[in-house]
């Protein structure tokens, strides 16, 4: 709210013919947890601000920090670890070096973006599994991973781009995931997802007798 009124910075008794309501609108917009600001005079005496705030879709998790992030992909602010509206959202754990510089303000990149929300959408069900949840990490060597909670199976969904390899082949390594998880899931440690049709697993080390 404080900052709200700052960025309004119309002193009381202001003349409401001199108020300039797009240079309001434009300091309104520049706050991180605003998507949209209107603001009219109404006579006599009243400004009027209307202020759409961003709303969060997920959290993206890097190091200690948790950035709210809405569905522009815009990071609008932080999340104690304890805020029970961070816990209630798909969080996305980046472990690549470059992301140190995201901070409130920042933008997520489109691609990232559109593969997060698929895969955290994601749950157990969806993949066949028996797991009780899905975790989605990103890292420089390996891309978007999928792995479970409690510990048993990785998926390396990969690294994507916007023409050779996009986020719309994720449906389809979905379900190829599915199909490999359908042969056992209990024997399988890892699984690579090269594309939409073509996988590979690694089996689960047996114990020594």
């Amino acid at each position: 709210r404080e900052a709200l009124v700052a960025a309004v910075d119309t002193a009381d008794g202001t003349n409401l013919f001199r108020i300039e309501t797009p240079a309001i609108e434009d300091r309104l917009r520049m706050l991180p947890g605003v998507a949209d600001a209107a603001v009219e005079v109404s006579l006599p005496d009243t400004l009027v601000v209307h202020v759409v705030e961003r709303t969060a879709i997920l959290t993206w998790k890097v190091g200690d920090v948790l950035f709210l992030v809405d569905r522009a992909g815009v990071i609008f602010a932080t999340a104690p670890p304890d805020d029970p509206a961070g816990a209630s959202l798909p969080t996305i754990v980046d472990a690549r070096p470059d992301s140190t510089k995201l901070g409130v303000g920042s933008t997520l990149d489109p691609i990232d973006l559109d593969a997060a929300t698929r895969l955290a959408s994601l749950r157990p069900a969806d993949v066949g599994s028996v797991a009780t949840s899905l975790i989605v990490s990103v890292s420089e060597a390996n891309g978007f991973v999928v792995s479970t909670a409690p510990k048993s199976w990785v998926a390396v969904f990969g690294l994507y781009t916007r023409s050779l390899r996009t986020p719309d082949m994720i449906p389809g390594q979905v379900r190829l995931l599915r199909s490999l998880l359908a042969n056992g899931e209990g024997t399988i440690a890892k699984v690579i997802l090269a594309d939409e049709r073509n996988g590979t697993y690694v089996p689960r080390a047996t114990p020594a007798p």
